[in-house]
């Protein structure tokens, strides 16, 4: 590392490029040891020391990952960005459209899943009598019969809305679809 002299007029510390870039400090030291956003040059008294460039850096990454993409496709982008140009906006546009078909499946299983809770929230009577259908499926544990591993988030999601709406889920597809009875 460099080191930097603390008079210098483009050097931050890191609680500065933080209010400056609205990354929590931490989060701005874990880049650094995922070697996401490169170690600083430090003062002679072991400051870390930060300039225009890790602010773009910090600021692309913070960015990045509001719209949803993932450590590895912003160090892709990253990458890409580092290049002098050459395929850089085709191979942007390719890590991109697959971030943007992943976020078009994402909100059609969530439409799905809302209908699904939707239709079971209008079958509950609402306290006319006792007990609820709603409640009653919600607390009934998932099928054991097939033995399988402990599903992500969004596969347990999905089965929450099989069980809850009679559906079908297709696996590579990840969409629901109501069955016929």
């Amino acid at each position: 590392m460099r080191p930097v002299p603390p008079s210098s007029p483009e050097s931050l510390a890191i609680g500065e490029l933080s209010r400056c870039t609205g990354v929590n400090i931490e989060t701005i030291r874990y880049y650094e040891r995922i070697k996401m956003l490169p170690a600083p040059p430090r003062t002679s008294s072991g400051r870390r020391v930060y300039g225009p460039t890790e602010i773009r850096t910090l600021t692309f990454i913070r960015r990045s990952r509001e719209l949803g993409f993932t450590l590895d496709e912003v160090r892709a982008l990253l990458a890409l960005s580092a290049e002098d140009g050459n395929n850089t906006c085709g191979g942007v546009r390719q890590v991109a459209g697959r971030h943007l078909a992943d976020i078009r499946a994402k909100i059609a299983d969530l439409r799905a899943m809302a209908r699904v809770l939707s239709d079971a929230v209008q079958r509950c009577d609402a306290g006319e009598i006792p007990g609820c259908p709603l409640i009653d499926t919600l607390s009934t544990p998932f099928s054991t019969s097939a033995r399988r591993q402990p599903t992500p988030k969004s596969l347990r999601r999905d089965q929450m809305a099989k069980r809850l709406a009679g559906t079908h889920i297709s696996t590579p597809r990840r969409m629901i679809r109501r069955m016929s009875e």
